[in-house]
């Protein structure tokens, strides 16, 4: 049972501020300067091959060694699984979090649990419209007439925009989500955004990671026991049945399976 009382529980939430103030301050003095494309495309060639069957914590520890700080997570919130195995190397690392407008409210709920009890440093992803503005401009629910355009002022945009001061970003893709998902390396080159990706939970299945946050006591999006393997925004996301693909949910009925981040 827990019986931290409420002054001692504000103390704890006032060290964790304080510890991710002061790795804020300390964070700029150890930032290297950013390589060239060619540079890093090098990095990520040679690293494909040698750590292709690596382990999560090798990978990581590699990724700690070789980008430091110049490394972002980036997260939906469905689950902190892959900050936390990231934070084991890198605390504090800064975790995006795309925030569209049209998040669940569990996922928003996730978002703030994870800040105030992880050390993880979340940045807001946001595009350069509001919903409201994006509606006045091109109609309201642009996500239901043309999903692809909205993902990519909403999600794709904004992260690229943002993913230019790091040299790797990290995802959980993993290879069980589905066909467009089975090749996913554990490091590769991210053409599109010019810097290197890893992918350090490619070879888990979802169950592994449910387990890992079970074991581990890490905040999982209460959906994910509610049917929904798969989150994304509300408009686009159902549940997903027994048997379907994890990935069912998404844009269900659409000629759509990515929101164009991870092609």
């Amino acid at each position: 049972m827990d019986t931290m009382g409420l002054a001692e529980r504000r103390e704890r939430q006032r060290e964790h501020d304080r510890a991710r103030d002061q790795h804020h301050e300390d964070r700029e003095a150890g930032l290297r300067p950013i390589r060239s494309a060619a540079e890093l495309r090098a990095v990520a060639d040679d690293a494909e091959q040698r750590l292709a069957s690596a382990s999560t914590d090798e990978v990581l520890a590699w990724v700690a060694e070789e980008f430091g700080y110049r490394t972002a997570v980036a997260c939906s919130m469905a689950d902190a699984v892959l900050p936390a195995v990231v934070a084991d190397h890198l605390p504090w690392v800064d975790t995006l979090f795309l925030d569209t407008g049209y998040h669940f409210a569990e996922t928003l709920g996730t978002r703030d649990a994870v800040e105030s009890s992880m050390r993880l440093s979340i940045v807001d992803v946001r595009a350069t419209r509001t919903v409201a503005e994006q509606d006045a401009e091109f109609g309201p629910a642009l996500h239901d007439r043309d999903p692809a355009l909205c993902c990519q002022m909403r999600k794709v945009e904004p992260l690229a925009a943002t993913l230019g001061t790091y040299e790797a970003w990290i995802t959980g893709v993993r290879r069980d989500e589905g066909p467009t998902r089975a090749d996913t390396p554990l490091v590769g080159w991210d053409a599109k955004n010019q810097l290197v990706k890893i992918n350090p939970l490619a070879a888990w299945t979802f169950d592994d990671v449910l387990d890992y946050a079970r074991d581990h006591q890490i905040i999982v999006n209460p959906l994910v026991n509610d049917g929904y393997p798969s989150i994304g925004c509300a408009p686009c996301t159902r549940r997903v049945a027994p048997g379907e693909d994890p990935r069912a949910g998404r844009w269900a009925g659409m000629d759509k399976t990515e929101c164009g981040l991870h092609t």
